[in-house]
């Protein structure tokens, strides 16, 4: 019986609260304690790594852990531990109290660092998010914007880059982004002021995604030229400059360089990041047809991507075909998805390459057709088809897009005979495009090389050079008696 009492009494304890609280309760001591490191030591690296532990335990938390961590990291009754207090629902409030207790009476309250203070503005910020209590949210990023303003600690750089995100997520997420634009220029300035590298790459992408968003790309292009350039200091963030910048340049109609911006976003990516993949690839895929590209299957068959990129697959399939008609029909089926991508101004573009794609493959099936038959199998439903197929015609035949003449008097296109493509200039041109890339590349690595430092070395005088001179030739002409010897 007393071993079936025993067997009764372990599972007891297995409190949901009482269970995951004090494990999780325990990794945010410990991350205190490493901010509390990284503060005394000055050494932003631990920071990073508490931030990225704390992204971790970003499921486990709940209102009894962040009530106890607030109880061990800042002073209890002070004004800032009472206005995160004021905060958190009170939902939890027994859970709360045993929590509170246990933690009081194992260790004392300590003095707040400015680290310590920001972070518990950053726990608590991203719990309410996660909560979707997004009015609370806006206070509390609002309250730890204002507490930065009066910080200039390289050590609080991390946290108050993350703290800008959240503060302009939270602002988002309830549509009142425009109303923290001048706020962010206004920060943008103080970090710009104080040196903060990673606060201005951070504070940039949020001002170009609060212009995109409002589709003021003029402004955007204006802030990102006269914006300071210097060294990416995060992978996440120089990603995100270029979605934006690729953004911009699809709009201004520069799609060769959006084109590059995009696909670099996309490879630069981490794996985690699916939906900024996803976001990347859509983008890639409507500038590539703007240049008159194909994209490749394998595209459109990434891991995780097949569903969301579909529509842009049967898309490309009505571009390469040319078929004007299926194009319409594609384009109001997946109207909605495209409407939310914001891509459907693109996909407009889009008309004119599927026109000339129907005519390119016309102009080869056909040595001479008729501008009626062109209009019927490029599908125009204008008024006056047959004149606007000339006109097509006419413009194609200027651009070089197709090899044809036009009669005008007969109403005939005549296509030229197709020659042998290596006779011409095309594969130079292409060889050169690839020679050209591999030779960027292997200067970017030649530049991306690391030396050590020659300082410490000492320069060879002349008296030690002639010294060492003389005994290389010794010993060459000793090497060489012993090689006749051998002989």
């Amino acid at each position: 019986m007393t071993q079936d009492v025993e067997m009764k009494e372990v599972p007891a304890p297995s409190n949901s609260v009482s269970s995951t609280s004090p494990s999780t309760l325990h990794n945010l001591k410990e991350i205190a304690s490493l901010l509390e490191t990284a503060a005394y030591t000055r050494e932003v690296r631990r920071i990073v790594r508490a931030v990225r532990l704390t992204m971790v335990l970003r499921r486990k938390l709940k209102v009894s852990v962040i009530s106890a961590f607030l109880n061990f990291a800042l002073t209890p009754g002070s004004e800032v531990h009472s206005r995160l207090s004021s905060f958190l629902p009170k939902d939890d409030e027994q859970d709360m109290d045993v929590d509170t207790a246990t933690s009081a009476t194992q260790v004392p309250a300590k003095h707040a660092l400015p680290e310590l203070e920001m972070y518990s503005y950053f726990l608590v910020l991203i719990f309410l998010i996660d909560q979707k209590k997004y009015n609370e949210a806006k206070a509390c990023a609002s309250a730890s914007i204002a507490r930065i303003k009066n910080l200039n600690r390289r050590t609080i750089d991390v946290l108050a880059s993350r703290l800008y995100f959240y503060y302009s997520l939270s602002y988002e997420l309830t549509g009142d982004l425009a109303e923290i634009r001048g706020n962010l220029l206004n920060l943008h300035r103080i970090a710009t002021l104080r040196h903060d590298e990673l606060g201005q790459e951070t504070l940039l992408n949020l001002l170009l995604r609060n212009y995109l968003h409002y589709n003021l790309y003029d402004q955007a292009e204006k802030l990102r030229s006269k914006a300071p350039r210097f060294e990416a200091h995060s992978n996440q963030q120089f990603c995100r400059y270029l979605f934006y910048l690729g953004k911009i340049r699809t709009i201004q109609l520069e799609y060769t360089d959006a084109k590059e911006s995009l696909l670099q976003a996309a490879r630069k990516a981490p794996i985690a990041a699916l939906g900024f993949r996803i976001q990347c690839n859509k983008w890639a895929i409507i500038v590539r047809l703007l240049l008159g590209e194909i994209p490749e299957r394998t595209v459109f068959m990434q891991k995780g991507m097949e569903k969301a990129l579909r529509p842009y697959f049967e898309l490309t399939n009505a571009v390469r075909i040319g078929d004007l008609e299926l194009f319409k029909n594609i384009a109001e089926k997946f109207s909605d998805v495209f409407n939310a991508d914001r891509t459907h101004n693109l996909i407009v573009r889009l008309r004119h390459n599927v026109i000339r794609t129907g005519l390119r493959n016309i102009s080869i099936s056909y040595s001479r057709i008729s501008l009626v038959d062109v209009a019927k199998k490029l599908r125009l439903d204008s008024p006056n088809p047959v004149a606007d197929a000339e006109s097509i015609v006419a413009k194609a035949i200027r651009d070089g897009a197709i090899d044809a003449t036009l009669d005008h008097a007969n109403g005939w296109m005549v296509s030229k005979e197709t020659g042998d493509i290596y006779s011409t200039n095309e594969p130079q041109a292409a060889f050169d495009t690839r020679i050209a890339f591999c030779l960027n590349l292997h200067n970017d690595a030649v530049r991306a090389l690391r030396f050590p430092p020659n300082s410490h070395k000492e320069k060879e005088s002349a008296e030690k050079r002639r010294e060492r001179q003389q005994q290389e030739q010794e010993l060459a002409k000793h090497i060489a008696e012993e090689d006749d010897d051998e002989f």
